[in-house]
């Protein structure tokens, strides 16, 4: 049981998983002339509104906006406007929204008096009769006449600024005015209007500015006039006291003096390092005069040179004639003589020399010392030069830019001057609106058609929430999908009081076929769910109360009996209805009876003629019904009559009430579950069919009772719908015997059970 209830569960799951469109459809359906009535009567109330509605027009202006404006001379700066980028162009649009046009558009049209805005003029409005009603409210507030007026103004400005529309054409310098107004003559007028007075704002605006800009300018130049006239004036006064005639030839020659200066300096510095050098050699050799004429400043000397040559050939003449005379010879003595004597000379020659490098040493010094002071004055001659070179061009650049600014501002003083008189449009119309013909609100036919679409959706709406809403079992598709149950039978409503029951003679009506065709499709469905082994007794239940589980139980029993020999027993013997149906009286033994034994089972049967089926009531009401029904006498009862007739029917009692439906479902070959179509709650006939399903019942499936086909005949028409094609001419043969009071041969209900079988 655990492993098919989670079969189940699994199934559920899956079928939840997948959206069923027909299902949506079939919703739509069953509700379509409740949608189509309310999508109808919106679409007419709205019609009545819509007609009622004054009507609406529309006229618009084309104007282009000038990119490139004519310009006279180049004086677009004065206006701080950039006519190519972007900004300009939303610039101008939102200034054709602003209040100021509109405010101008109504004093020129004078629209304060116009009959569409002078409140005087028009019927008051439900608001104001409200306040004419209640006198706390109709006291009007003291203003003066010129409040007054000026209120009036600002409330017919902001009317026509909620009318206006200024729409940019998309990549383009057109823009689009459009006035809406109930009036076609007044649109066209007022979409023009805006027009021409941005047009006339933009030229007084441009006046307005070249008329500032003039005058600033006027002002301007006298002050730069005077100021240029001061700075010219101390410019000259600083040449005469300074002398001053040609500043940039006098820094030029005292610069070229100077160069000349740092260039003797640099020679002398560069001798009296020399100097120097040779000077300490000098001062580092002493008096040694060997050492002193060693040194490369001293040999290279001239006269030192000429006194070495001297020396080397008296040196050489002393070797000459040593080696011819003796020491003593006169010719060696002159020649050492003379030898002596040319040193001797050397040695004064390097003497003196040392003397002369000492005093070019200090001549050296001195002529460093002396151009050194030279330069020094002479810059300080040259820094009064740059100084007064600085002053005078200080003085110079403010005179020359205020001669600039000067005769800057004096070019644009004129060309203002001269174009302060033309008038150069930032825009022109293109494309003035004319009054239309045909209103463009409202659009009663778009209107009402949204109308009756909206209405409709809102009623599909609707109707999928009374459906959300609805848990109860309507249709076979319910059944399978809420239940999870086969449909083993669908019986139809049929017409009849309110609290009437249902008549044990409508199965044999002829004009009650659908309902009798019903119960046959009941019968057939039953006999084929058990073609291997038949179920003989079967047990028929519902969940509450007035499903129609005895009604069920009942024609089924008609049917079967046409067949077959059927007995029918009512088992429900907490509120017993089948005796009372068949006319038996209340003390009539029935089933009860037969289990206590207090009477034979030839007492407790009744027998219908008209139908040919045998019944048993409940017979008297037990103090314990249920334990009566669990006892092995009613077992043992139930097993000899199914022994006596083919099909046993027990009508039990609800299952959601008592237990004996539990009870009886042991001894059952076959159980059917009775639900009334949109009665019972699915939560309450899940929990009822569980309970029958935990204790083994052999549930073989759900009979649908009380089915309204007339309502719903897209569930059922395809069952139905040819009912009249297929209309019973002549009853069956076992059913006319039925009818006559015959009694049905066994071998005609075993012939109809073959065809049942083959078919």
């Amino acid at each position: 049981m655990n492993a098919q209830q989670e079969n189940l569960n699994q199934e559920r799951l899956l079928q939840e998983e997948v959206i069923d469109l027909r299902q949506y459809i079939r919703i739509v359906d069953r509700f379509k002339w409740r949608i189509a009535a309310l999508a109808v009567a919106v679409a007419m109330l709205t019609a009545m509104v819509v007609f009622a509605m004054t009507p609406r027009y529309q006229a618009t202006a084309t104007l282009m906006i000038e990119a490139e404006q004519a310009k006279a001379l180049s004086i677009e700066e004065v206006y701080g406007l950039d006519s190519t980028r972007k900004e300009y162009f939303l610039t101008q649009f939102e200034i054709l929204k602003s209040r100021r046009i509109a405010r101008r558009v109504v004093e020129r049209l004078d629209l304060a008096s116009h009959p569409l805005f002078d409140p005087a003029q028009q019927e008051p409005s439900f608001k104001e009769q409200v306040k004419s009603w209640l006198p706390f409210l109709a006291q009007p507030e003291m203003l003066s006449e010129e409040e007054q007026r000026e209120l009036e103004l600002e409330e017919v400005t902001t009317a026509v600024s909620e009318n206006l529309t200024i729409s940019p054409v998309r990549n383009t310098q057109l823009v689009k005015i459009t006035f809406e107004s109930e009036s076609p003559e007044l649109a066209a007028k007022v979409a023009n209007t805006v027009a021409e007075v941005f047009i006339e704002s933009h030229l007084e605006a441009k006046m307005e500015v070249t008329q500032q800009a003039t005058s600033w300018l006027n002002e301007r130049l006298e002050g730069l006039r005077i100021k240029l006239e001061n700075s010219e004036a101390k410019l000259q006064a600083f040449q005469e006291a300074e002398n001053l005639v040609d500043v940039e030839g006098v820094q030029g020659l005292a610069a070229q003096e100077l160069n000349q200066i740092t260039e003797q300096l640099t020679d002398v510095r560069r001798e009296r390092k020399q100097a120097e050098s040779i000077y300490q050699l000098v001062q580092e050799r002493g008096t040694d005069i060997v050492a002193l004429a060693n040194l490369p400043e001293v040999l290279n000397h001239q006269v030192i040179q000429n006194v070495k040559q001297a020396e080397t050939e008296a040196s050489r003449k002393v070797s000459e004639l040593a080696q011819r005379y003796g020491p003593k010879h006169p010719k060696m003595i002159a020649a050492r003589d003379e030898l002596a004597a040319v040193r001797n000379s050397l040695r004064g020659e390097v003497r003196q020399l040392i003397a002369g490098i000492e005093n070019d040493y200090r001549t050296a010094q001195a002529n460093e010392r002396a151009l050194e002071q030279e330069l020094a004055e002479a810059k300080r001659d040259y820094q009064k030069v740059s100084r007064k070179e600085t002053r005078y061009n200080e003085l110079k650049r403010e005179v020359d830019v205020n001669r600039q600014l000067y005769n800057a501002f004096l070019t644009r003083f004129k060309e203002t001057s001269e174009t302060s008189d033309f008038e150069a449009a930032n825009a022109r119309l293109t494309d003035p609106a004319i009054a239309p013909r045909h209103p463009a609100k409202p659009k009663k036919k778009l209107i009402v058609a949204l109308a009756f679409v909206v209405a409709a959706m809102f009623g599909v709406m609707l109707a999928f929430l009374v459906e959300a809403l609805n848990d109860g079992i309507r249709n076979p598709d319910d059944v399978e999908n809420k239940l999870r149950q086969r449909m083993i039978g669908l019986l139809p409503w049929v017409e009849r009081d309110q609290d009437e029951r249902l008549s044990l003679g409508t199965f044999f009506d002829r004009d009650q076929h659908q309902f009798a065709e019903a119960v046959r499709t009941l019968r057939t469905s039953l006999v084929l769910s058990h073609l291997e082994k038949p179920a003989k007794v079967i047990s028929v239940t519902s969940s509450v109360p007035g499903e129609g589980k005895t009604t069920v139980a009942e024609n089924l029993g008609f049917a079967l009996a046409q067949m077959e020999k059927v007995l029918l027993v009512d088992a429900d013997m907490r509120r017993p209805s089948v005796g009372k149906d068949f006319g038996l009286p209340v003390y009539h033994p029935g089933l009860s009876n037969l289990i206590a034994g207090s009477n034979e089972l030839a007492e407790c049967i009744h027998h219908d003629e008209k139908s040919g089926m045998d019944v048993m009531p409940a017979g008297a009401v037990p103090p314990n019904p249920q334990e009566l029904l669990s006892s092995p006498r009613f077992a043992k009862a139930l097993q000899v009559l199914a022994d006596k007739y083919d099909r046993v029917i027990l009508d039990t009692a609800p299952a959601q009430v008592v237990s004996d439906a539990l009870v009886v479902s042991r001894v059952a070959d076959s159980m059917l579950y009775v639900v009334k179509a949109d009665s019972t709650r699915e939560k309450m006939i899940n929990t009822g069919i569980g309970r029958l399903l935990q204790v083994g019942a052999k549930l073989d499936g759900v009979v649908l009772n009380q089915v309204d086909t007339s309502s719903k005949a897209s569930y059922y028409g395809d069952y139905y719908g040819y009912e009249g094609e297929y209309a019973y001419s002549a009853t069956p043969a076992p059913a006319d015997a039925v009818a006559a009071g015959k009694p049905v041969s066994k071998s005609d209900s075993n012939k109809e059970k073959d065809d049942l079988e083959v078919a």
